[in-house]
């Protein structure tokens, strides 16, 4: 059994409010153990006997789209690989003390060539990339709500949907929950 978390993108956004009580009932309808909201921004932990994580993502995302009605791109990672995630430091401390957004883009696949061409394209000063597998780490110099460079930029750069977590969040996931008992 596997300790995982499914991050979730259009939860509690744009007009989509979902209770986490609401969450972790269908999470637990769907046979996973276990079932913890973390924080109220669609990010759900739970225990899996499950050995292919891309077919728990689509039987998650077809179980959400049945009781929501609107499509909900599901990524799941088991803690562990949250736990190396939240270790990783791809940019320098002292630029990431003074920039106010550091975040990680969760995509279901790792980017191609042309997505990382792409991606590398539109690093500045202003902003930078670091990809790690169907991660890619954004340090900006600008508050992530601030026009300009967005989620919806970075999804188009990279040719898929994505979702967002900043990585303080994955941070205190990882504090939380690896190493923990998974029995």
């Amino acid at each position: 059994m596997a300790r995982a978390a499914a991050f979730l993108r259009a939860i509690n956004v744009g007009g989509h409010t979902v209770r986490m009580d609401e969450l972790r009932r269908i999470f637990t309808d769907l046979g996973l153990g276990r079932v913890e909201t973390f924080i109220a921004s669609g990010n759900v932990v739970f225990d899996t006997t499950a050995r292919n994580l891309a077919t728990l993502e689509r039987t998650i995302e077809k179980r959400l789209a049945a009781e929501f009605g609107y499509e909900v791109a599901t990524f799941v990672r088991t803690i562990d690989v949250v736990a190396e995630l939240a270790a990783h430091e791809p940019f320098d401390a002292e630029m990431v003390a003074r920039a106010p957004t550091c975040c990680l883009a969760l995509v279901s696949r790792t980017p191609d060539r042309e997505a990382v061409a792409r991606v590398r394209a539109a690093e500045s000063d202003a902003h930078r990339f670091h990809i790690k597998g169907p991660h890619v780490y954004w340090l900006s110099t600008f508050k992530q709500n601030e026009p300009g460079f967005s989620k919806v930029s970075l999804e188009r750069l990279l040719g898929q949907p994505a979702t967002l977590r900043g990585v303080n969040t994955i941070r205190r996931m990882a504090a939380r929950y690896a190493g923990k008992d998974r029995s």
